[in-house]
């Protein structure tokens, strides 16, 4: 899934709070109604954690198994394929 399908998701949320008629969204243009606050925010920590993948770090070790299991590969390409499909890689 990529970045902007995940975006999608959270827009789509909030869609039905644009302010104006077309339901169009740009800077300042939420209102949300007092009432809708609290299951608004369980909604978004739900596609939250959706988006996050929900899992823990991985210890050291893990990695090392994996990292050594991987050095036998042919290409680095192959070996950077062996990391996404064991671990969720996300940028800081």
């Amino acid at each position: 899934m990529s970045v902007s399908d995940d975006n999608a998701k959270i827009l789509d949320l909030l869609r039905p709070f644009a302010a104006n008629w077309s339901g169009t969204l740009k800077r300042g243009d939420v209102v949300i109604p007092k009432d809708d606050l609290p299951n608004l925010v369980e909604q978004i920590v739900t596609v939250a954690k959706e988006i996050g993948g929900g899992g823990n770090e991985v210890t050291d070790a893990d990695v090392f198994h994996v990292l050594r299991e991987a050095s036998r590969s042919a290409s680095l390409q192959n070996q950077v394929a062996t990391l996404r499909r064991e671990f969720r890689i996300v940028r800081r």
